[in-house]
């Protein structure tokens, strides 16, 4: 399916001035050096040649991988693995040298591939009809199936990083999106074995929602019903911590958002729109501040952000204050460490910005976000060059005023990842390509 570097072909894209040529080319005039001086000389050359030589710089891009993919074929990439499903495979090829690690044969047609904690990656297969496919966990390190799930094995991130939260539902198509408000038995799900840790029964439909904590033991899920009536249980013994009445929302994706140990909630109250936080840990009322603007809210690392028609405004979620308000931004969304702003729309980023201050670090107008981190709080982002021209990827990073270009990418180039020191993207010649880069040093 693939091929390593020393298979297939290495792209190597010049970049000009940058690489150090000169402006101009001469032929030099014929010189004569005295004889007396040549062995003086020869003995400097060699010097320099042995104390202050050092190779050449490589290409700021190559080509490390590729891999035949049809144009509905999944990917997904984990730590230093890409996983692939195309052709009736799977498979996992090594990021830091494009080995092939393991191949297996998988004739189920996948609708989509997401990893997480038990060193899993889950398998949602594609239906035509309106019948519940189930969740596939297959090892990382093999390849193997690991278990089966009849149900929809949604995933939460907990407090340690280290594991994830999973947790099989049964659906319920709503407003409230895709896995997000469910019915009948809800299990807490072992992710290593895929066994039931335990379950809770939902007698209508509830709301579900992961609360990470600060550490692994103080994970939590919320279930809120359709009497609004909210329960926070423990997720490593499943005991009820908590249960409180809350307010009538739509409790739609972009409302119930945990962020900075708080539960946020969007709702209508007696004088308009307003915004309440719930503590994570014991479902306490913490405050209520209005927000008639409002229309989305996210967690911006330790932060939250309200995102509505006057612009963007950053809060505190131990007390609801306003830290900052930008009137025209439309959205931002996290990059790391940062935010990303947008002021015309989501295709358009205007600004890689601080979180805590709103301040501008990097002008990112004309280019726009790879999905994914390239480390060290370093943004890849791409710029159409148009019907004529082949896409520009650069690397952003505080300190730079502009992002710093690295290579043109190919036509037809498109659907990038990003990783420490590789970027992956869809060709339209049926591949997915993976590129091993030199992000500028500082």
């Amino acid at each position: 399916m693939g091929a390593d570097a020393a298979n297939g072909p290495v792209v190597v894209i010049e970049l000009g001035l940058d690489r150090g040529e000169p402006e101009t080319y001469h032929r030099p005039g014929r010189r004569t050096t005295p004889l007396w001086l040549a062995p003086a000389l020869l003995a400097v050359l060699s010097l320099f040649a042995v104390t202050g030589s050092a190779p050449p710089p490589g290409p700021p891009m190559e080509v490390l991988l590729r891999v035949a993919i049809g144009p509905g074929d999944p990917f997904v990439t984990h730590g230093d693995q890409l996983i692939v499903q195309a052709a009736g495979e799977l498979a996992s090829f090594d990021l830091r040298t494009g080995t092939q690690q393991w191949r297996v044969e998988q004739r189920i047609p996948v609708s989509r591939l997401r990893t997480g904690g038990g060193g899993v990656v889950l398998l949602r297969p594609w239906t035509p009809v309106r019948v519940e496919p189930g969740t596939t966990a297959v090892a990382l390190s093999t390849g193997r199936v690991r278990w089966r799930n009849d149900r929809n094995v949604l995933q939460f991130a907990d407090g340690g990083g280290a594991d994830t939260l999973m947790v099989a539902v049964d659906g319920v198509r709503s407003a409230s999106g895709a896995g997000r408000r469910v019915e009948r038995a809800v299990e807490v799900v072992d992710p290593e074995s895929g066994a039931a840790r335990w379950r809770v029964w939902v007698p209508s439909t509830a709301v579900l929602l992961g609360l990470p904590g600060h550490e692994p033991d103080e994970a939590r899920i919320v279930l809120v019903h359709a009497d609004a009536i909210a329960r926070l249980y423990d997720v490593a013994s499943g005991a009820l911590l908590a249960e409180r009445r809350v307010p009538a929302a739509d409790y739609a994706p972009e409302n119930t958002v945990p962020a900075g140990g708080m539960m946020l909630l969007r709702h209508p109250g007696p004088s308009g729109i307003e915004l309440s936080a719930y503590d994570a840990r014991t479902l306490r009322p913490r405050w209520t501040v209005p927000a008639p603007t409002a229309r989305e809210v996210m967690a911006c690392g330790g932060l939250a952000c309200l995102i509505g028609l006057d612009g963007v405004r950053v809060i505190d979620p131990a007390t609801g204050d306003v830290l900052w308000h930008r009137p025209g931004w439309r959205s931002v969304e996290p990059a790391g460490a940062h935010l990303v702003a947008y002021a015309d729309g989501p295709a358009a980023p205007s600004a890689l910005v601080d979180p805590a201050t709103g301040a501008v670090l990097v002008d990112l107008t004309g280019w726009r976000t790879v999905s994914g981190s390239a480390a060290a709080g370093r943004l890849l982002v791409v710029r159409d060059g148009g019907p004529e021209a082949r896409s520009m990827v650069a690397v952003a990073a505080p300190g730079m005023s502009r992002p710093h270009p690295l290579a043109d990418l190919p036509s037809g180039t498109g659907d990038c990842q990003a990783v420490p020191a590789r970027l992956i993207c869809r060709s339209v010649y049926g591949e997915v390509v993976v590129w091993a880069y030199r992000a500028p040093a500082g």
